[in-house]
């Protein structure tokens, strides 16, 4: 099993990227938000990796960080929810805020920031609702509904969910009110501009 991948970056394309490891060039699926945090050709790069193994297909998933791997594997114990969708779901919301929601159980939280159904949702919630609490993920109801209000607050906007999250991931952690939060991520967005 492939856990580590320790080399330089051969290629980039929009779903993978090409690691070469040792003369060794191996396809690696990464998250698009994972891809543009991955520097260019021919510089150095350490991912985790996840080896899946089909009846027709070997391949491989890469992660920056080892919480983003955990969580892809418990996505991918779902059943229903394949690598594939697994990677688009970390691709859209961060890891952590995805722990958050599945250990509040607020299944209308990941219909709403990673895209995936209903019925997904709530299969995601009930099966690892329990694993997040064990490992010590906790979180509170209001935290959450204040984090998804000042995304769609920015989505009317006009900013792209993914726009909005990385906004508000620059947020100092001291600004508590979520009035506060969308100004400041307003002026994040503003700067990148």
């Amino acid at each position: 099993m492939i856990t580590i991948l320790e080399g330089t970056i051969e290629f980039k394309s929009e779903k993978f990227a090409v690691i070469n490891v040792s003369g060794v060039g191996y396809k690696v699926f990464v998250s698009s938000d994972t891809l543009a945090k991955i520097p260019e050709k021919n510089s150095p790069v350490k991912l985790w990796t996840h080896q899946h193994v089909r009846d027709d297909a070997l391949e491989l998933y890469g992660f920056l960080h080892y919480g983003e791997l955990e969580l892809f594997e418990m996505l991918i114990s779902v059943s229903g929810v394949g690598p594939k969708s697994a990677l688009g779901v970390l691709a859209i919301a961060p890891a952590d805020s995805l722990k958050k929601a599945i250990a509040a159980g607020d299944s209308s939280y990941l219909t709403r920031v990673s895209g995936i159904g209903r019925k997904t949702a709530a299969k995601i919630v009930i099966e690892l609702k329990e694993k997040m609490a064990g490992r010590g993920v906790s979180v509170s109801a209001p935290e959450l509904k204040e984090e998804a209000d000042a995304i769609d607050a920015l989505v009317a906007l006009g900013y792209s969910p993914r726009e909005a999250r990385e906004a508000l991931n620059n947020v100092l952690p001291e600004i508590t009110s979520v009035q506060e939060k969308i100004k400041e991520a307003l002026k994040r967005v503003g700067e990148k501009k």
